[in-house]
């Protein structure tokens, strides 16, 4: 999908200290801060490696964020954001409940590929990070402060918007939330295991997929 050159997500603004897309400097934080946090992992990552990778102080990275933590936050809202763009457009003058379902499933939990108009974020990179590294932005003891402050609220919202489609298929269903969260950290988990872990999973077969199994499994579960 194509998004258009000019769109622009609101991410909390708790989560910085200057917004980065306002800067070259900081479209290049992100940029760069995207493929070093794939390369070597979040733990072993630094705002000095970070420094030195782009030409810049780590000082000047300071001005942007607060630390490490807070820019995993951004990217993963940025990341939730996109997801939610992407799952609106797809049910756009869509009115059949399943059609919708299948929609937003697929938006969750497909292979993700980078879109070239964001020319400074690698969707498909910023994925791979989401799936490895995204649990270390919650599983803290600042938790609960955080979800106050709004932190996961996209990624809440995500969820909410598959939670709806699932009770607008099946109105009877009790547990809409509770399947919806468990679709979108399943697909998270799956897309792990088919990378690493392939003897556990049926997805190394060209005609098996992580979208398709959801999709599948929840119109057994539904209709």
């Amino acid at each position: 999908m194509k998004l258009p050159g000019n769109l622009r997500f609101t991410i909390n603004e708790k989560l910085f200290l200057k917004d980065p897309e306002s800067s070259d400097l900081g479209r290049k934080i992100l940029k760069h801060s995207i493929l070093m946090i794939d390369e070597i992992g979040f733990d072993a990552f630094t705002f000095k490696k970070l420094g030195e990778c782009i030409g810049s102080n780590e000082s000047s990275i300071y001005r942007y964020f607060e630390n490490k933590h807070k820019l995993l936050l951004y990217l993963s809202s940025w990341y939730w954001s996109w997801v939610e763009y992407r799952m609106l457009f797809a049910i756009q003058n869509i009115d059949d409940s399943k059609e919708k379902l299948h929609r937003v499933v697929y938006e969750v939990t497909c292979e993700v590929k980078d879109d070239i108009r964001t020319e400074y974020i690698d969707e498909a990179v910023l994925n791979r990070i989401i799936i490895s590294e995204y649990s270390k932005a919650f599983l803290t003891k600042e938790v609960d402060t955080e979800n106050k402050d709004g932190f996961f609220l996209v990624y809440k919202k995500v969820i909410s918007l598959l939670a709806n489609i699932i009770a607008e298929v099946n109105p009877e269903y009790p547990y809409s939330k509770s399947l919806a969260s468990s679709v979108v950290v399943g697909a998270l988990n799956q897309h792990f295991i088919k990378r690493h872990f392939k003897s556990i999973t049926d997805f190394s077969e060209p005609d098996k997929n992580v979208a398709s199994f959801y999709i599948q499994t929840l119109d057994k579960i539904l209709l």
